[in-house]
């Protein structure tokens, strides 16, 4: 069945009950059939009474279908929905009153169950406008006005105070401080931004030191820092992630279903047969009456009611059963086509890892005290308010079960490089090689192959100097998620053949977690430009590619894949308003029941399809040679209908079978 989503419907549809006007309009329809069935064969009302009750069936459930077919008959174009309701009419006209109302009612239904699921692309582009802030500081000699970014110039300079949204892309131009760019990249570090030395000859926005550069919609950390604007709002980061969702929502097409196809063809030929056989009399010995009376059963018969519902019930009986897992699929597309993907691409912050930097490493050298050594880090890390300082404070506390006692003391930050601080008098550095280098402190050659081999690993590795000599070295990395492991070998087993990881992490990390978890490749250092073409390059050689991410960044990547996937409560509102698929608990093991759930639900819409054409393909036959009277034709055209319903409520016990 076709989604209708023109503007016109739109409007019709917000009649009465708002939105779902439709839905309710075919269950009333449900309704005044029952009733009127119900006078009709179980009470002694006189005939008007059941009458009535058929006829105000008849206006609800043919309502918006009349809409349809009414829109479309100027463009030439006569389908299902035209079919129906000739089949109706002509069935009232006979005095087949309930036959007519049964058909309007379950088509009307699987009509409305199918617009239902429809205003999707809207509401992700609403969404994603909200991560940039609405204002902004602007500096203008000593004063510091609050303005609209609207009205923010290029060349402006803004201060953006700690913890706030940054409210423009731009240049650092004061101040150091580490931002939490996770809304826009992703990254799962916070990263260290320094002010860049001067604005002559600045290079074009995406030549600048990624290091100076500031993005709308990231957050600042606990320093201040002023920005000089290099893009206006409707060009900033935000607002280009915002044109990409938009364009991409606009490429994806509801599927065109083989259904489509068949009545187009199939249902001009039905009208042309059934005008023909209202003039049988003039050739075969029988009253215009007869000659009308099969014409009209022929139309019941034809009417391929039974085709037209086969995809919307299993649709629907997967979503439902997806969702007592807690798993959202947005429409038959996403739930067809996630049954024939074999390649999936991964965002790795989030979704295969924690997303939280964990200590991964504590090593201590030349003999030095563990727990000693242990103290000093928790004493000088406390002090700071760097999120990596207070991940590695929090689990020496927790894994290694050491108290603070706060004997260390005037911490600061090196921007780039680590902090230095005093403990016990003496001077303590914790940072990168560069701050050991510049310090002069002393180190063994041992130091660096063992840093080097963690680095390779995907680790964030720290130096620890204590006097000027290096006393051990600590580590932390973004670890994988308990489960991803062995999600990744139920997809495995379920023939998914690619699983490739995307990330703006470095290379070295995405490497590390691929070798440990089981993936087949991985691609670092990636921009959400870079993601969006790793999946159309992988869209050119695998043909249909699912993508499963949690960020706003991978919304633009996400909205190319032929189905995306958002990891739910950590996801953003963006990441579930543009995937087709949203697991709403941050369970990345539901991904293999959601796969083999999607292909049942196809395996029982081809036999549903097939089960209407058979129906339909020996009814026509027999209703044209007049072997069978319209209650019949109903019952089995009907009968047929319901089956198929049944047959797609069994994806509602659909389980998993490992």
């Amino acid at each position: 069945m076709e989604n209708h989503n023109n503007n016109g419907h739109n409007h019709s549809h917000n009649l009465i009950f708002g939105k779902k006007t439709e839905l309710y309009f075919a269950i009333l329809c449900g309704i005044f059939l029952i009733t009127g069935f119900t006078i009709e064969k179980l009470t002694d009302l006189p005939a008007w009474a059941s009458l009535i009750s058929y006829m105000v069936s008849y206006f609800f459930g043919g309502y918006f279908i009349s809409i349809e077919a009414l829109k479309k008959i100027p463009k030439g174009q006569f389908d299902i929905d035209f079919l129906m309701i000739a089949a109706a009419i002509g069935a009232a006209y006979i005095g087949s009153w309930a036959e007519g109302a049964l058909l309007l009612f379950l088509f009307s239904l699987g009509h409305a169950l199918e617009h239902y699921a429809m205003n999707k692309a809207k509401k992700s582009i609403e969404a994603l406008s909200d991560l940039s802030p609405k204002t902004a500081i602007v500096k203008n000699g000593n004063q510091l006005i609050e303005t609209p970014i609207e009205n923010l110039k290029i060349g402006d300079i803004i201060v953006i105070k700690p913890s706030t949204k940054i409210a423009a892309d731009g240049v650092i131009i004061s101040g150091n401080s580490s931002i939490n760019q996770a809304p826009i990249t992703g990254e799962s570090m916070p990263v260290d931004k320094t002010a860049i030395a001067t604005l002559d000859n600045l290079p074009e926005f995406k030549h600048i030191d990624k290091k100076h550069i500031a993005f709308t919609g990231t957050i600042n950390g606990d320093s201040t820092i002023e920005v000089h604007v290099l893009k206006l709002s409707h060009d900033s980061t935000v607002a280009r992630l915002i044109k990409m969702v938009s364009e991409v929502e606009t490429q994806k097409s509801p599927t065109q279903r083989l259904t489509k196809k068949f009545e187009k063809w199939y249902v001009p030929i039905v009208i042309i047969v059934v005008v023909l056989l209202c003039f049988a009399y003039l050739i075969i010995d029988e009253t215009f009456n007869e000659s009308l009376y099969r014409a009209i059963t022929v139309l019941v018969a034809a009417s391929p009611c039974a085709l037209a519902i086969s995809t919307p019930s299993a649709v629907l009986s997967g979503i439902a059963r997806a969702a007592q897992k807690g798993v959202l699929i947005k429409g038959g597309k996403a739930l067809e086509d996630l049954g024939s993907i074999t390649t999936i691409a991964f965002d790795k912050t989030g979704t295969l890892t924690e997303g939280k930097p964990k200590l991964t490493n504590v090593i201590a050298i030349n003999n030095f005290d563990e727990n000693e050594f242990l103290q000093i880090i928790l004493e000088v890390e406390s002090l700071s308010n760097h999120p990596l300082a207070k991940a590695i404070a929090k689990d020496i506390e927790k894994l290694h079960n050491i108290r603070f006692k706060g004997v260390a003391k005037s911490i600061e930050a090196i921007q780039g490089k680590g902090v230095t601080a005093s403990y016990n008098n003496a001077k303590v550095f914790i940072g990168n090689l560069k701050l050991m280098q510049d310090e002069g402190v002393i180190f063994e050659d041992s130091v660096i192959t063992k840093m080097e081999s963690l680095l390779k690993h995907g680790h964030t590795v720290m130096l620890v100097a204590l006097k000027n000599k290096v006393i051990g070295i600590i580590s932390v990395m973004d670890t994988p998620r308990q489960t991803a492991e062995s999600t990744l070998k139920r997809l495995k087993a379920i023939g998914i053949k690619r699983m490739i990881m995307l990330t703006g992490d470095h290379q070295n990390v995405g490497d590390a977690i691929a070798k440990q978890i089981g993936l087949t490749e991985a691609k670092g250092n990636l921009l959400p430009e870079d993601k969006v073409k790793a999946i159309k390059d992988l869209l050119a050689t695998d043909g249909k590619i699912a993508m499963i991410g949690d960020g706003v960044n991978d919304a633009p990547a996400m909205a190319l894949s032929t189905v995306s996937i958002a990891m739910g409560a950590a996801g953003s509102d963006v990441a579930l308003e543009t995937a087709d698929v949203a697991l709403m608990s941050d369970k990345i093991e539901n991904l293999p029941f959601v796969i083999g759930l999607s292909r049942a639900s196809k395996r029982i819409i081809k036999e549903n399809i097939f089960i209407s054409l058979s129906v339909v393909a020996i009814l026509v036959p027999v209703t044209i040679l007049g072997l069978t009277n319209i209650g019949l034709a109903v019952l089995f055209h009907e009968g047929s209908t319901i089956v198929v319903v049944l047959n797609a409520l069994r994806l509602l016990g659909y389980k998993e079978h490992l």
